[in-house]
């Protein structure tokens, strides 16, 4: 049996390399197409369209940007929809709004096809090592043979409920605190920058302390070397984080500290560095010091 890959980003492409190199049958499609080589080195198979993974493979694993890429590859609202899902267990690793999964989940169900939440919990530093934590939900069945297809790319998995959209709002939840951590870690730094301190000294502090972790670590270091090469961009975190934003207003829940990351991100990405990894919010900080 070959499984199938579409989505080879950021993220996907070390999640699909890794399933490759585990020996998964994987047969994988991106729309740019200079994303696939390395995948297929690592021994899967290139198909020419998402409808020939879907030929080829029962399960199929999406990780896509968003919801509208999502409906593009999977050609809903279109007749081509149920021709192509029926008869397919479709796992969508990717973070959407709660609302548009479990939308997903009932028209492939209608469709003769079953639906498996999966998002993961992780940036791209994780999805090469295979440390990513996947959040699952679906029927019985389908999540335990997910969470076995899954053990390449993630450290663990969680079984977050029966069906949509637990797993969603679980990444929800701990999307709040990634986002809140990695911008106060920011304006830490800025602080110490502005105050002329040792930055090689504070992250050491840092990464002394009780509050140290993989994630501040990580974040740390690029803050002080300036590298912001991309792990989770400055456009994708704002895009979850208004995913974030808007589960909590349809809750009538408060979220001061995640509302102030959403402007800074937001003011982060209008200065021009929405490419850049997260930490480059700290661009943002330092634009309204000297404004």
């Amino acid at each position: 049996m070959s499984y199938g890959f579409i989505g080879l980003g950021v993220m996907g492409q070390p999640m699909a390399t890794n399933l490759a190199r585990a020996g998964t049958p994987l047969v994988v499609w991106n729309r740019d197409r200079t994303k696939v080589a390395p995948v297929v080195a690592a021994g899967a198979v290139a198909a020419a369209s998402a409808r020939e993974v879907f030929e080829r493979a029962e399960t199929v694993i999406l990780m896509l940007a968003n919801s509208e890429a999502i409906d593009a590859v999977l050609g809903r609202g279109t007749p081509a929809f149920r021709e192509q899902v029926a008869g397919h267990v479709v796992v969508n690793m990717g973070t959407t709004s709660p609302e548009y999964s479990c939308a997903l989940g009932e028209d492939l169900t209608a469709a003769g096809g079953r639906y498996v939440e999966a998002p993961v919990s992780g940036s791209r530093k994780p999805a090469e090592a295979g440390r990513l934590v996947g959040l699952v939900a679906g029927r019985d069945d389908d999540v335990a043979a997910v969470r076995k297809l899954v053990e390449p790319m993630c450290a663990e998995t969680f079984v977050c409920g029966p069906g949509a959209p637990a797993a969603v709002r679980m990444k929800l939840a701990v999307n709040l605190f990634l986002i809140t951590m990695v911008t106060g870690l920011a304006e830490a730094f800025h602080f110490a920058e502005r105050h002329g301190l040792d930055l090689d000294q504070f992250r050491a502090v840092l990464d002394a302390g009780p509050m140290a972790s993989p994630v501040s670590t990580a974040k740390a270091a690029k803050l002080v070397a300036g590298d912001f090469s991309v792990q989770a961009s400055v456009s994708d975190v704002l895009m979850n984080n208004r995913l974030v934003a808007e589960a909590a207003r349809r809750a009538s829940l408060a979220s001061p500290l995640l509302d102030a990351a959403h402007a800074l991100y937001g003011e982060a990405e209008a200065l021009g560095h929405g490419a850049l990894d997260m930490a480059a919010v700290v661009e943002a900080i330092a634009a309204r010091s000297d404004g």
